[in-house]
């Protein structure tokens, strides 16, 4: 059987309103720098800022590196997501926990934590900065950019496995 090729990744916190939404930028920009047609959104696990911008210091610190997120609007997690998207990536655990446990039995492969992709940093987890000081939302963006960086390279591995089986 053929392993499908990741097409569609969502970015998964708590509110939507920090790590995911910079999640979604920062990816978009090294998909699109790898000129990689994907399908990129984010969510939260819970429904307290749906509709609402990114927090204003997530755009502000995003900003600074060329990232914009003033577009985006937070949504929930919805179960259609589990099919939709190939691949569905926690930023902590407790996120994680929350969407295997949403999540059908057939789509629990799609779930990983989105550090798996990590190559500099050695933390499992993007830690929610709502509640800290601006070095919080930097460090997310670092790590952030680290695990971007990663799944880039782990999406183009696949894709040329696929382009290579296919050859065979």
């Amino acid at each position: 059987m053929k392993k499908a090729t990741t097409r569609a990744i969502l970015f998964v916190c708590m509110g939507n309103i920090c790590r995911s939404p910079s999640a979604e930028g920062v990816f978009r920009a090294h998909a699109e720098a790898a000129r990689l047609d994907l399908h990129i959104d984010s969510a939260g696990t819970h429904a307290y800022h749906i509709g609402e911008p990114p927090d204003p210091r997530s755009q502000e610190f995003a900003a600074r590196r060329g990232i914009d997120l003033s577009q985006q609007r937070a949504r929930k997690l919805i179960t259609e997501d589990f099919e939709k998207f190939d691949l569905l990536l926690a930023m902590d655990k407790e996120n994680l926990a929350r969407m295997k446990a949403a999540c059908p039995p057939a789509q629990q492969h799609k779930l990983k934590l989105m550090m798996a992709y990590a190559s500099q940093s050695d933390s499992d987890i993007v830690p929610d900065p709502y509640y800290g000081g601006p070095d919080g939302f930097d460090q997310v963006l670092d790590y952030i950019q680290d695990a971007s960086a990663g799944l880039v390279l782990a999406i183009q591995k696949e894709r040329q496995q696929e382009i290579t089986r296919e050859e065979g």
